[in-house]
């Protein structure tokens, strides 16, 4: 065990120095700091050339960045996914689903890889860079489905930031309540951050709302995640569904559940949870970190208009789906 962390250390490090230049850069000059991580990683590509810190650059990509996901669990209590209602979650579910289809329809007309649809059309439906990421990590390891996957983080973080300063004046604009703006911002804008962001924009009221219905959203990365990973995965089975498949579930998904349990049982302090919670999101800026690291900025480019495309596309596509349901529900 010493001699692997031993192995590990240097490439942890250079990963770390990364995740804390970011919280400076963030803090101190505001914008997200997923993408911060993620244009230094890539600027420093040469680093990973180097054997020395190759190990740890790989332990943090892919470790590290499954303990960030499960311990997102801790952010959803089952009292948050009580309080939004039955039809705002249906709303919901049925918007992440069609999201995730439109993924699949456009890849295959623009005769991309479906794991690029699924990437793409996850990350917009779920919770941004985090859902990606976690997608990605049930899929077949390549690198085209990796250089997609960093692409993805870049432009949903960029659209979710666009988002959480744009939607909340359309939404004054349109006359539309608290209430129902906090649901319209939780449902559809991609980042956690930016949700919460963006409801504090349009007022207090819809900052709750809209963080709960977020929070939600984020529950759903569950059930989508070990799905893809049955039907899509690297580990896919070809036998039916059954008790064998239990096997596939990633262990960083029990441990979202887990999590998610302890956190609604209330069974730890406020400051614990919220501990917990900012390492989750310290760790993803660290797998962040690692994966831009690991990618040469000329293969990302390689990529194209498509991924911009089906990401602009499906952006749009749940933001319509969100203003139909509160204009209805108005």
């Amino acid at each position: 065990m010493f001699s692997s962390i031993k192995k590990n250390l240097p490439g942890v490090s250079v990963c770390l120095l990364i995740a804390m230049s970011t919280s400076f850069l963030s803090e101190n000059y505001g914008g997200p700091q997923l993408l911060y991580a993620l244009l230094i990683g890539l600027s420093l590509h040469f680093l990973y050339l180097n054997e020395v810190v190759q190990s740890g650059i790989d332990f943090c990509a892919k470790t590290v960045l499954r303990f960030g996901v499960a311990f997102l669990g801790i952010r959803v209590t089952f009292s948050d996914i009580h309080a939004i209602g039955l039809n705002t979650g249906l709303m919901i579910l049925v918007a992440i689903v069609l999201t995730i289809g439109l993924g699949l329809f456009i890849a295959k007309l623009l005769k991309l890889s479906p794991d690029f649809g699924l990437i793409a059309g996850g990350s917009v439906g779920i919770c941004g860079a985090s859902a990606a990421l976690a997608i990605a990590s049930v899929l077949p390891k390549t690198k085209e489905n990796e250089r997609f996957t960093l692409l993805v983080v870049v432009g949903v973080t960029v659209l979710s930031t666009m988002a959480m300063v744009i939607y909340p004046f359309v939404l004054q604009m349109l006359a539309v309540s608290p209430l129902h703006a906090g649901i319209f911002l939780g449902a559809t804008v991609h980042d956690v951050a930016q949700v919460v962001a963006a409801g504090m924009l349009f007022g207090p009221e819809a900052g709750d709302v809209a963080t709960v219905v977020k929070l939600f959203r984020v529950a759903l990365l569950l059930p989508v995640v070990l799905f893809i990973a049955i039907f899509f995965g690297a580990e896919k089975s070809s036998k039916q569904l059954g008790w064998e498949s239990l096997g596939l579930i990633p262990s960083f998904l029990i441990g979202f559940v887990a999590l998610s349990m302890v956190a609604s049982l209330h069974v730890l302090p406020d400051s614990v949870t919220y501990s917990i919670g900012g390492l989750s999101r310290s760790m993803l800026v660290i797998a962040i970190a690692a994966a831009g690291l690991k990618t040469n900025f000329q293969e990302l480019s390689q990529l194209g208009w498509q991924p911009v495309l089906m990401l602009v596309a499906e952006t749009v596509f749940i933001a319509t789906i969100g203003l139909v349901f509160i204009l209805n529900i108005s």
